[in-house]
C-alpha cells in the first residue's frame, strides 16, 4: 500500500558513500606482525586492515571507533596471482550489551599505486567486481554485485523476503526494531524458538563473516545479516536459495557484543549500510517501530503482533503481490472496475495474499495507511482499492494498466 511508505522511515538513515582506498604495499604501511611486501597475502591484508580502521574511526559506535589492528579480522579467501584478492573484513565489537561488529565483503586489486580495496555496497565495489577474474569473483557474484535495485528512499520497501525460519512455523518476536550497533538506524529484530533452524530469508550469495555471523547478499541492493548463530555454515561466496540452512539460534559473540538466551539477531542492509527495518515487508508482515528500541510490532493485514508475541511465517511476498488490509474489517470488496461505481464481484478476506496484474486510478478511499485513488487489478480481472492493501511500494506494484 503506497501511503505508508511516503510516511515511513525514509529519512532515518543516510546511506554512506565511501571512496576506494589505495594503500601502497610497503613495509611501512603494514601493521605490526603483518607480512612484508614480498607476500601478496600480507600486502592485501595490510590494505584491507587500513581501510577497516578508517571505517571504524567514523563509526557512531564508540566501541568501534576505539578499535585497533588487533580488533580486525581479515580473511583472504580467494586470490588470482599477486594482483587480485577477495574475502571478508570484520571489526570486532567490545563484549558489551548493544555492541555489534562491523563487517564487509571486499574485492581488492593491486596496480602500480598499491592495493585498491572496495567493500560490498560501494559503487567502487561493483566496478572492481566486474573487472575481477572469475577465480576471485564468480559470475554469479558479479551479477549480484553489479545489478542495483530500487531503494526504500525512493518509496520501495519490497524485499521479496520471508522470515528467517521455516514457512508455517511461528517463532517468538523477542525484540522489535533496534540497531545493529551504535543506535540508529533500527535495522534489526530478534527472533527465537521454533525448531531453532535459521534459514536464508531470500536467495543470494552467502559469506561467513566470522563464527556466529552469516551475511547473505541478495538482489535489489539488499543483504541480510544473521548473528549469534551456532553450528553455522562455512561459506565464501556460495549461492544459497531461499530457505537454505545457515545455522542454529544461539548466543555466540565471537565477534563481540552480548547475547542472553538463544536467538537470531536478524539485520537488514541496503547499499552498504544498515537501513530501517520498519516499513519493510518480511514474511508478509509489515514491521513497525515502537517508542524505543526493541519495542514495536508487526502487521499482517489487520492482525497486529507486539513484541513477545508469535510471528507466523507466511512465506515471501512477491514483488507483484499485496496483503489485504481491511483496516479492522473482515473483508474487502472486489469490483469489476477501478471504483465504487462498478459492480461488486465478490470479497477477499483480511490478510489474504493477492497477485496484482496492473493498476489504475479510480475513486478515492482512505485506509490504514492514508488516502489514495489507486486501484489494483488482480489476476482474476477484479479490482481492489490500494487503500485496503499493503504492497510495500509507493505506487503501482506491477505497472499501470
Amino acid at each position: 500500500m503506497s501511503r505508508s511508505h511516503a510516511r515511513g522511515p525514509v529519512g532515518a538513515a543516510a546511506l554512506t558513500a565511501l571512496l576506494v582506498l589505495a594503500v601502497p604495499t610497503t613495509a611501512g604501511a603494514a601493521p605490526a606482525g603483518a607480512a612484508g611486501p614480498a607476500s601478496p597475502t600480507g600486502g592485501v591484508t595490510a590494505a584491507v586492515t587500513a581501510k577497516l580502521l578508517g571505517q571504524a574511526a567514523g563509526a557512531t559506535d564508540p566501541g568501534l571507533r576505539a578499535a585497533g589492528a588487533d580488533d580486525t579480522r581479515v580473511t583472504v579467501t580467494r586470490r588470482d596471482g599477486r594482483t587480485w584478492a577477495s574475502g571478508t573484513a570484520v571489526v570486532v565489537a567490545p563484549a558489551e550489551e548493544g555492541a555489534y561488529p562491523a563487517g564487509w565483503v571486499f574485492v581488492a586489486h593491486r596496480d602500480s599505486s598499491g592495493w585498491r580495496v572496495a567493500f560490498d555496497g560501494e559503487s567502487a565495489f561493483a566496478d572492481l567486481a566486474a573487472e575481477a577474474p572469475s577465480t576471485v569473483v564468480s559470475p554469479r557474484e558479479q551479477d549480484v554485485f553489479t545489478t542495483p535495485g530500487p531503494t526504500y528512499a525512493g518509496g520501495d520497501y519490497r524485499t521479496g523476503m520471508r522470515l528467517p525460519y521455516g514457512v508455517g512455523q511461528s517463532w517468538s518476536f523477542t525484540g522489535g526494531p533496534h540497531g545493529w550497533g551504535g543506535g540508529s538506524p533500527w535495522s534489526s529484530i530478534d527472533l527465537a524458538g521454533g525448531d531453532q533452524r535459521v534459514l536464508a530469508a531470500r536467495g543470494g550469495t552467502a559469506y561467513t563473516m566470522c563464527q556466529g555471523w552469516i551475511r547473505v547478499i541478495h538482489d535489489r541492493g539488499y543483504a541480510t545479516d544473521y548473528y549469534h548463530l551456532w553450528n553455522n555454515i562455512s561459506v565464501n561466496g556460495a549461492g544459497v536459495g531461499e530457505g537454505a540452512f545457515l545455522g542454529n539460534t544461539g548466543t555466540d559473540v565471537t565477534c563481540g557484543g552480548s547475547a542472553t538466551g538463544r536467538h537470531v539477531h536478524f539485520g537488514l542492509r541496503q547499499n552498504n549500510a544498515y537501513v530501517p527495518i520498519a516499513g519493510h515487508g518480511i514474511g508478509k508482515w509489515a514491521l513497525a517501530n515502537g517508542g524505543g528500541a526493541y519495542q514495536g510490532y508487526a502487521l499482517h493485514g489487520s492482525a497486529q503482533v507486539n513484541v513477545g508475541g508469535a510471528l507466523y511465517n507466511y512465506g515471501a511476498q512477491g514483488l507483484n503481490q499485496g496483503v489485504v488490509d481491511a483496516n479492522g474489517g473482515g473483508t474487502v470488496n472486489r469490483r469489476t472496475g477501478p471504483g465504487t461505481g462498478y459492480a461488486v464481484a465478490g470479497a477477499v478476506a483480511d490478510g489474504s495474499t493477492v497477485t496484482i496484474s496492473c493498476s489504475a486510478n479510480g475513486t478515492t478511499h482512505t485506509g490504514r495507511w492514508g488516502t489514495t485513488a489507486l486501484w489494483n487489478r488482480l489476476t482474476d480481472g477484479t479490482w481492489i482499492t490500494d487503500a485496503y492493501m499493503w504492497t510495500g511500494v509507493n505506487g503501482p506494484a506491477n505497472g499501470w494498466c
